[in-house]
Formats: structure tokens, sequence, C-alpha cells
């Protein structure tokens, strides 16, 4: 399970290093992470075998309609990237082009459960902000659960 920030600097390729706890997880479920399009300006990264999961359950749950758009839209826009021996990975360049790096070239990595999200700081900073009154709403279901 992932879980935390992570602040990361991209070098001028478009390959940051994953952070420790990050890396060990996608690495035990193989070298290669899969990179998709979020939304409000950030990507989705998921271990291979995660990625696996979602292909199954799109493949159980949607219909045929249904299916060719998820394959049209997310699938063919996904891109893999294995993780060197240095701990790196590369953003792949059609994807790395829809996070926008600040002068800094730092971005940030946000741990769901299952997955992470790659995004600018700024933007996350932005999001976070812009959802909060719906975070506090929500606070009591939320601290119930805790």
């Amino acid at each position: 399970m992932f879980a935390g920030e992570y602040f990361c600097k991209v070098d001028e390729k478009g390959r940051f290093i994953v952070p420790s706890p990050i890396r060990e997880q996608i690495e035990a479920d193989g070298q290669t992470a899969m990179f998709l399009k979020g939304q409000e300006q950030s990507l989705l990264i998921y271990s291979m075998k995660e990625w696996e999961k979602v292909l199954e359950r799109t493949r159980t749950s949607l219909d045929e309609d249904q299916s060719r758009l998820f394959m049209h839209y997310v699938v063919s826009e996904a891109g893999s990237s294995d993780i060197d021996k240095t701990g790196r990975v590369l953003i792949p360049g059609r994807l790395r082009k829809l996070v926008p790096v600040d002068e800094d070239q730092e971005i940030i990595l946000v741990g769901l459960y299952h997955r992470i999200e790659l995004w600018n700081p700024s933007e996350w900073r932005r999001y976070l902000a812009r959802t909060e009154d719906r975070f506090e709403q929500n606070m009591a279901k939320i601290q119930n659960l805790l």
C-alpha cells in the first residue's frame, strides 16, 4: 500500500529517483511502473501487478462499448518505464508534458492505497485548497473511520 507525500527532483531527461518506500513496493511487483493520465494535471502510477488488476477489473466490469472507450482513452495513452539500477524512473515523454514542471524541476508523489499520483507541487497545493471545503464537510465520516 502506498501512502505519504514525497518530493522528487526531475532531471533534464525526465527521470527522478523513486523514494525507497515506493521503490520497494514497485520492485516487489516487478521493475516496471505504469504511468497514466490522471485528473487535474496529474499522472497515475501503478506497479505492473496493480495495473494488471485494473485491466482484469475492467474486463469483467465493463460492457463492450465501455471497454473500447477504456482501451481507446486510457490504455492507449498509458506508458511504462522500468526502474533502473540507481532507482530512477523515466516519466514517459508524452505524459511528462501533461504535468507542468516548474523551474525547480520538482514533483510530488502522493501515495493513494494501490497507486501513486504524480503532481507539480504548485498544482497539488492548488488542488488541496480547492477541495478543502469538501474535506471539511466530510470530516466527521472520515474521522469515524480512523
